[in-house]
């Protein structure tokens, strides 16, 4: 019998996989992100790039399809899964990877959750679609990354088209060979680009086209449509075009245990990688004798990892806002805070923002331990200095956000769309989520009565 191909391994392992395979721990995982996607998408859905997105995919129809979340309309299950992906990823607080490289929830959850509603889906099939999808998407980033991220590809899109099209197909019951196929047409399917810092909505259309792939791949597929089983590994795959250097092992390491999934929370409206300079200002900010009206200068140093990214000290739009270390550092340590209303016009015309984030300066530094590690130095104009170090943020692994802050996250988001009692409500039924015998009714929450 020839060799299979990782995307013919990767299928045996996902056609087969089910709710009782996965650890409790990682369901338990699985239903904290349902619950923070959700709340995030249901805020995005409201911002300048959701609305857009709910409009565009209103226009395209398709009433039986899936719920848009934030939005009484439906769509169809690949154009709804496009919109509610770019809702989720419009105010910078979804969810990250243990490496910041990527966020799992926009591909993923959008086409899990638009397939599941189109198709009835109950709870239990739910969890086990969100976290296969979840699992692939972690492991083409493990043999891709660092050098795909380098070479200017954007990891959540060009990684996620293959978690959602896993997602998507465990909803829709493929089997090993249709699965095998779905994976090749989403490698097809791979884009995305870093060139998304700057005033536009770029960064937030990423994720979109990455949920609506998937979930065709999967539709073409379950149609009979074939697919390289060589997408990865080929001579022309996926890690051949995309990466310099790639580990091709990382794909299929462990394919026969059970996978650990290592989901990470954003309490700060930004990109995560600044989430370690934004705690090391709230660190100093507590610090006895410190006075943010004399500081003098905020001097960093990141982990060559990151160290070129976020520099951007005079952003024009709230976009711009959201992905620059010294305009969060400075709202951080003037408010205290740097939910979504820091971000806002009114501090990116502030004079004090504008001083403080001038008088920043980043500087490398390899012997720091983590790639979003960050050490402050501010020193102030009489010469005292007050030093911060954080490898860890807040919503971390090792310091993570607990069910009840994520829970307080939540309804912060969800409440001002769907109200106080519907905020309860949506709660309730993701966290009891298994017990769901038809997901269209959990989805049917994410609008006002």
């Amino acid at each position: 019998m020839p060799k299979q191909t990782h995307a013919q391994q990767l299928a045996a392992r996902f056609a087969k996989l089910n709710y009782n395979d996965i650890a409790p721990a990682s369901r338990h995982a699985v239903k904290r992100l349902l619950l923070d996607y959700l709340g995030v998408a249901l805020a995005g859905s409201q911002s300048e790039s959701g609305v857009i997105a709910r409009r565009f995919a209103r226009e395209q129809g398709g009433k039986t399809g899936a719920q848009l979340i934030g939005d009484k309309a439906k769509s169809s299950m690949a154009t709804t899964a496009f919109a509610n992906a770019i809702s989720s990823h419009s105010i910078e607080l979804d969810d990250i990877d243990v490496l910041a490289l990527f966020h799992f929830s926009p591909p993923v959850y959008s086409s899990a959750l638009a397939a599941a509603d189109a198709t009835r889906a109950n709870g239990k099939q739910l969890v086990t679609a969100l976290a296969a999808g979840c699992e692939m998407m972690e492991r083409v980033s493990r043999a891709a990354n660092n050098s795909l991220r380098n070479r200017s590809f954007h990891t959540t899109p060009t990684c996620g088209v293959f978690g959602a099209t896993i997602a998507a197909s465990k909803i829709l019951k493929l089997n090993a060979e249709k699965i095998t196929n779905a994976l090749g047409m989403a490698g097809a399917q791979a884009s995305g680009l870093m060139e998304m810092y700057g005033p536009s909505m770029q960064k937030r259309f990423n994720p979109g086209p990455t949920a609506r792939n998937g979930v065709t791949a999967a539709l073409m597929a379950q149609l009979g449509f074939t697919g390289a089983d060589t997408i990865f590994e080929g001579e022309r795959g996926f890690l051949k075009a995309f990466t310099d250097k790639n580990f091709p092992g990382k794909l299929i390491e462990g394919i026969n245990k059970p996978f650990e999934l290592l989901i990470e929370f954003k309490p700060y409206s930004c990109a995560r990688p600044i989430h370690n300079a934004i705690d090391c200002a709230l660190a100093v900010r507590r610090q006895p004798g410190f006075d943010v009206n004399k500081v003098k200068s905020i001097h960093f140093t990141r982990h060559p990892d990151w160290a070129l990214y976020h520099q951007n000290k005079a952003p024009r739009t709230y976009h711009e806002a959201q992905v620059s270390l010294p305009f969060s550092v400075a709202v951080a340590f003037l408010e205290g805070q740097a939910l979504l209303k820091q971000y806002s016009d009114r501090n990116i015309r502030n004079a004090k923002v504008k001083q403080l984030s001038n008088v920043t300066t980043i500087a490398v530094d390899a012997k720091l331990p983590r790639g979003v590690s960050c050490k402050m130095v501010a020193t102030m104009t009489d010469g005292r200095k007050f030093v911060s170090q954080i490898d860890y943020p807040k919503g971390s692994i090792q310091n993570p956000m607990n069910d009840q802050e994520l829970l307080a996250k939540f309804t912060s988001l969800a409440s001002p769309v769907i109200g106080a009692k519907g905020a309860a409500a949506l709660a309730d039924a993701v966290m009891n989520i298994e017990k769901c015998a038809d997901v269209s009714k959990l989805l049917a929450l994410t609008s006002k009565k």
